[in-house]
């Protein structure tokens, strides 16, 4: 069964910190690298980074230094520890595996509903 459940999501004022979570359906998990994505009101929506199954990371390019992505395969869950939030990064984070981890974001089949994070300054 293809599950993504994302969790963590709220508002902070500028310069705060979040964390959230995706917790993954065993068969979602395995195998795939999970990547976050994220839809600002009126985008398109971008990637933001993504794992590998051997912990490879990539950002891009407006988030790198300060958000973190990491995986428990334990808990077949991956997170986003996002630091120094602007108001820019208000935005719809979804979580999705099976794709590219190569700054292409292509290829992702399964999408988790999202979580919300607002950042006001």
């Amino acid at each position: 069964q293809v599950q993504l459940v994302e969790s963590g999501g709220g508002s902070v004022q500028a310069g705060g910190s979040l964390r959230v979570s995706c917790v993954a359906s065993r068969y979602t998990y395995i195998g795939n690298t999970m990547g976050w994505f994220r839809q600002a009101p009126g985008k398109e929506r971008e990637g933001v980074g993504c794992i590998t199954i051997g912990d490879y990371t990539y950002y891009a390019s407006s988030v790198r230094g300060r958000f973190t992505i990491s995986r428990d395969n334990a808990k077949n869950t991956v997170y986003l520890q996002m630091n120094y939030l602007q108001p820019e990064d208000t935005a719809m984070y979804y979580c999705a595996a099976g794709g590219s981890c190569d700054g292409s974001w292509n290829g992702y089949n399964y999408w988790g509903q999202g979580t919300q994070v607002t950042v006001s300054s």
